[in-house]
């Protein structure tokens, strides 16, 4: 299989402070990977070197085959789609969804002069409508519910036909209507095998989309437990790295962990 990211010992340090400690990680071609924990646990940073916005303080960090450092990170970004709260802040309050959509594929935000082809648009229309969005094309970003500005971003997200995409906690804030309609929607994301290489962060397993493959959980910027996500999604392992006692169950293809 094709590596997608290779981490090898790869450091993170802030001020002398490590937040993300020599980490040994390989993502395959067609895996899913869900990373949890704590804050603080060096989730962010990670996500901060996948998408090219930082580097490692030590070790080496490998993204399509590219290591950073010796790569043009500008002809590596949009081959990574990435949804993140910073994302939402950065739309015009007025750009309409199908607009919002669209720029991706110039990775700018709000339309200018930039000219799209009829493939651009029905990429875009296909795309809202798989995020559940479609019929809210002509409708101002700003309008739109939380859960329908986190849909269409993972849209705009595939918009440029990325080959990995990483989601940053996208079910926070969310009430539980709108949290289960985007985990439905990115649990057939998963599913897709024409998709791209899927990495999302949460805190929580009840927001992992079915169809998910691997699990890697963090604590203190070193891994507690990584591989096939019902091997490491244990009682056991979730316990050390939310220090509490925990149970967790598999329902209908989904997680919920409760304390014990």
């Amino acid at each position: 299989m094709v590596e997608v990211i290779r981490t090898e010992a790869a450091t993170v340090a802030f001020d002398g402070t490590v937040v993300l400690d020599r980490l040994d990680w390989t993502v395959q071609e067609e895996e899913r990977w869900v990373i949890l924990g704590p804050n603080g646990a060096g989730k962010t940073s990670l996500l901060n070197m996948l998408s090219t916005n930082s580097h490692p303080t030590r070790g080496n960090v490998s993204v399509l085959g590219n290591e950073l450092g010796l790569v043009d990170v500008f002809d590596l970004r949009p081959l990574i789609g990435v949804v993140s709260p910073r994302t939402t802040s950065l739309i015009p309050s007025t750009e309409p969804v199908r607009d919002v959509v669209m720029t991706s594929a110039w990775a700018i935000t709000g339309r200018w002069r930039e000219s799209y082809e009829d493939d651009d648009l029905n990429r875009a229309d296909e795309l809202m409508r798989v995020m559940g969005v479609g019929h809210l094309a002509d409708r101002a970003f700003s309008t739109l519910s939380d859960g329908e500005k986190k849909r269409a971003l993972i849209a705009r997200a595939l918009m440029p036909n990325p080959e990995l995409l990483l989601l940053d906690e996208p079910a926070t804030g969310l009430d539980l209507g709108a949290r289960e309609a985007l985990v439905q929607r990115l649990s057939v994301l998963a599913g897709d095998r024409s998709a791209p290489v899927q990495v999302m962060i949460t805190h929580h397993v009840e927001e992992i989309p079915a169809g998910f493959t691997h699990a890697m959980l963090l604590r203190d910027g070193q891994v507690v437990a990584a591989g096939q996500i019902d091997a490491t999604l244990t009682d056991e392992n979730l316990t050390k790295t939310f220090d509490i006692p925990l149970s967790v169950s598999k329902v209908f293809s989904r997680y919920w962990a409760f304390a014990v």
